[in-house]
């Protein structure tokens, strides 16, 4: 289960991408199989959450947790993906999992398009919060509309 996932081990303050389908959710790696990632908070309706499309979810609030890689993969896949250390210059490891970690517990608005996991976990690693995701997303619906209006 999770963990065996990937063959990869992350380092402290590396950002994790997770499978789930039509999404990835990111998350940072802190240490110890642990990582901490935005996620539902507590008593939050999973289902409402589940069927919402990307241009169609609410601004809502999200929770800042720490949890066990392995749990919140499930039988997923995941893998090591810092690949914005190309476009940006990584922060120190110890910044990131110290900045991540003061954050835990801590509740905060949540956006699809502006503010979801991945510009979380972004933000962490470089100080710029992107998401690559949603501009592929957004790319894509720009393609299809130019076709569509097009003839």
């Amino acid at each position: 289960m999770g963990q065996s996932q990937s063959d990869e081990t992350p380092e402290p303050g590396d950002l994790i991408k997770i499978l789930r389908g039509g999404y990835q959710h990111w998350a940072v790696y802190v240490g110890d199989g642990d990582i901490v990632h935005v996620t539902l908070p507590p008593g939050a309706d999973v289902q409402r959450a589940a069927s919402n499309t990307l241009m169609s979810v609410p601004t809502e609030k999200a929770m800042v947790r720490r949890e066990k890689l392995k749990e919140v993969v499930g039988n997923n896949k995941w893998r090591i993906n810092n690949s914005l250390d190309k476009k940006y210059k990584p922060r120190s490891p110890d910044i990131i999992v110290e900045e991540a970690l003061r954050q835990v517990g801590e509740m905060m608005e949540y956006s699809v398009t502006s503010k979801n996991c991945e510009h979380f976990a972004t933000n962490l690693r470089y100080g710029q919060a992107e998401s690559r995701q949603v501009l592929n997303t957004v790319a894509a619906h720009s393609v299809i509309a130019a076709k569509f209006f097009r003839g």
